[in-house]
């Protein structure tokens, strides 16, 4: 499985120890005010609910999106069609989940079992794509592939291929997983970015830059030492967080369904 539950769990060496605890305190500066929705994975009515919400809680905040649009959910598809009609006025990152669906794009051969196992399987339903499995031959990988490229579409396609794996107002920098808190946001890997590092949220940045994040489901959102964390596991837990965020502080909407 993908998706992680905090605490969080180092996929990889860790150089924790070598540094005392550091306190970060920081004021959140976004140059605007800002509303960040967690990971929504093809929950589209639990999207739309909030949505609308914000319209009347945050109707001047810049929208952004942490990534993780799809799989797992059943209504990708239409997340899909909502977040690309509105694409100008909104942020979308890409997640990893976004990622593996290019990767099989590219390469359905190599990456198709992957994705299938991990929430791609509901996305091609949401296509009305069938008759292939995470164990299919490589001509069904590529049956699929070619159908899920015509119904997607090219400018759809062309869109999630130009999202970004970060962006930042002020000193608050959005992403899917996090970030690696040795190096400067400047000079980040797009695979910490994307799918996270063992050090993220176990040692405060040094840097005064804010970390929003999904990728890790919390059973509620934090906002804890210059990290605000907005996945609630839509697609596990029927919950979906935005986090509004402004010079004042931070407070987050949840809905349910």
């Amino acid at each position: 499985m993908m998706f992680r539950i905090l605490p969080r769990k180092s996929n990889g060496p860790s150089r924790r120890a070598a540094e005392p605890t550091r306190r970060f305190d920081v004021p959140l500066a976004p140059a605007r005010d800002l509303a960040v929705i967690g990971d929504v994975h093809g929950c589209d009515g639990l999207l739309q609910t909030l949505l609308a919400r914000l319209e009347v809680q945050a109707p001047g905040a810049q929208l952004v999106f942490v990534g993780d649009l799809i799989d797992r959910g059943e209504a990708s598809s239409r997340v899909l069609d909502t977040v690309h009609a509105q694409r100008d006025q909104c942020i979308t990152l890409r997640g990893n989940h976004e990622e593996l669906m290019l990767d099989f794009l590219d390469a359905p051969e190599r990456a198709g079992a992957r994705w299938l196992r991990n929430g791609g399987l509901q996305t091609l339903a949401s296509f009305d794509i069938g008759g292939v499995t995470e164990h299919g031959d490589e001509a069904s990988m590529r049956r699929a592939r070619d159908q899920l490229r015509d119904r997607l579409g090219p400018e759809k396609e062309a869109w999630l291929r130009s999202c970004p794996r970060a962006w930042g107002s002020g000193n608050v920098t959005v992403t899917h997983a996090g970030a690696d808190p040795w190096v400067p946001i400047t000079a980040q890997k797009g695979r910490c970015l994307t799918w996270g590092h063992p050090d993220f949220g176990l040692r405060a940045r040094t840097d005064g830059v804010w970390i929003v994040h999904g990728h890790t489901i919390v059973p509620e959102p934090v906002c804890d030492q210059g990290v605000i964390s907005v996945d609630t596991g839509a697609f596990a837990t029927g919950r979906l967080t935005a986090a509004l965020i402004s010079s004042q502080g931070v407070c987050f909407v949840t809905v349910s369904g």
